[in-house]
């Protein structure tokens, strides 16, 4: 198959894409007319034990697990206490509770392994807040959209899960690779903040004793345990990542029931919500995975390897390259269904080019941060405009998040100049 007949492909999908269709269903229509017109109506006796394999797979029931898990959170009130603690100490900070927005998207992050969730309960949590002290729209709004994406890169992730799943790299490893990168890039976000705020006059807040401050780190005891019970039990090697997910519900579930939460409305709003988005992720999953198998049969991520070897173009370019490609892709197309659609060609390619696939996964994933926040199809954006309650401008959002795409994209530059940022953790634990 030719580099052009690649090319075309990949357009007509995009195409068909604008129509409105599911994602879903154009992947499994391509690959399945692909591979009928490549083979004939043989390949389709291939495409039945791969559907069956994909969906019997042990390793993706940690996505509705995590996600659970995220439902769970949300629905206790751990996050509104997170919230109100991270505000008692960072208010006074320049840039106030922006700081907060950040902070507790951070720690969201670190149990719910969702950017849309993160951004949707910490918007939620925060802007009431926001809007009483009289915070600028646009800053406001465009930290909780930014901060969200943190729901992705800092473990644990459902995107992690996807990644390692489809590029058969070590989901332990790529959740260790993500600690460092997922708190350098929430410390930029702070430092952003508090630089650009420094001569803003900020809301007038009352002075709150140190034993009031220490009290209220107690809301953050509950987050914190539940991290440590998952990512714990994967270092330690006692449980796999489906496992720790388990384990991390179940941790959950008794905190909530410790706080009379638990009641039958309770977990029919978790488990419905659960139910509805882990279909829409492993239908998207199933149909990646059926045009897979043409792609594969066809030599497709073969023939591209081939092309980007023949360039003679260096590593650091190719990286440059992907990066424009990944933000261009992602201004038209949702973060799931752009990583299920690029990573069957895109692995391959920079595996040949010697570049870490562990390194990938994170450079893949901070790809996905950027097209969460750049319009039209910036989840994140809509997701924070939908929760700020005032029915203001869409372009408020816009403005707001456009700084932090500034930042992600040098901090990729960074993690391409030090890559050791990314590699050095889960070298350490695992070994080289």
């Amino acid at each position: 198959m030719t580099v052009t007949v690649i090319f075309l492909s990949f357009l007509v999908m995009l195409a068909i894409m604008m129509l409105g269709l599911p994602i879903a269903v154009i992947m499994a229509i391509m690959g399945a007319f692909g591979g009928v017109l490549t083979f004939g109506w043989p390949l389709l006796d291939s495409t039945g034990p791969v559907m069956w394999s994909v969906m019997n797979e042990n390793l993706l029931t940690a996505i509705p697990l995590f996600i659970l898990l995220g439902e769970v959170m949300l629905r206790s009130g751990m996050a509104d206490r997170m919230y109100g603690a991270l505000a008692i100490w960072l208010d006074r900070l320049p840039g106030g509770l922006l700081h907060t927005n950040i902070g507790c998207c951070a720690l969201f992050a670190a149990t719910s392994g969702s950017s849309v969730a993160t951004a949707a309960t910490i918007g939620t949590v925060a802007t009431p807040a926001l809007n009483e002290r009289g915070y600028d729209q646009a800053k406001s709004l465009g930290s909780i959209a930014a901060g969200g994406t943190l729901g992705i890169l800092i473990p644990p992730s459902v995107n992690m899960l996807i990644y390692g799943s489809m590029s058969e790299t070590s989901i332990g490893q790529l959740f260790i690779a993500g600690i460092i990168p997922g708190l350098l890039l929430t410390a930029c976000f702070m430092i952003y903040i508090a630089i650009s705020n420094l001569s803003d006059h900020q809301p007038a807040t009352n002075i709150i004793p140190i034993g009031v401050k220490l009290r209220a780190l107690t809301a953050l005891i509950p987050p914190a345990i539940i991290f440590g019970i998952v990512m714990g039990s994967i270092y330690a090697g006692i449980a796999t990542p489906t496992e720790s997910a388990a384990l991390g519900v179940v941790a959950a579930l008794i905190m909530a029931g410790l706080d009379g939460h638990l009641s039958l409305d309770f977990f029919n709003r978790c488990f419905m919500n659960t139910a509805k988005t882990t279909g829409m992720v492993l239908m998207i999953i199933l149909a990646a995975f059926i045009l897979n198998v043409t792609l594969s049969l066809t030599g497709v991520a073969q023939t591209m390897t081939e092309y980007v070897t023949s360039l003679g173009i260096s590593t650091t370019v190719l990286l440059i390259i992907l990066i424009v490609f990944y933000i261009i892709l992602g201004m038209f197309m949702d973060v799931l269904s752009m990583m299920v659609l690029t990573i069957p060609i895109a692995v391959p390619v920079v595996v040949a080019a010697g570049v870490d696939p562990l390194w990938f996964g994170i450079f893949i994933i901070l790809m996905c941060e950027l097209g969460m926040i750049t319009p039209p199809v910036g989840m994140n954006l809509y997701v924070v405009h939908g929760v700020r309650g005032d029915n203001g401008p869409f372009m408020d959002v816009v403005r707001g998040a456009f700084p932090y795409v500034i930042i992600m994209i040098a901090f990729t530059g960074l993690l391409i100049a030090f890559p050791a940022i990314v590699t050095w953790l889960p070298q350490t634990m695992y070994g080289p």
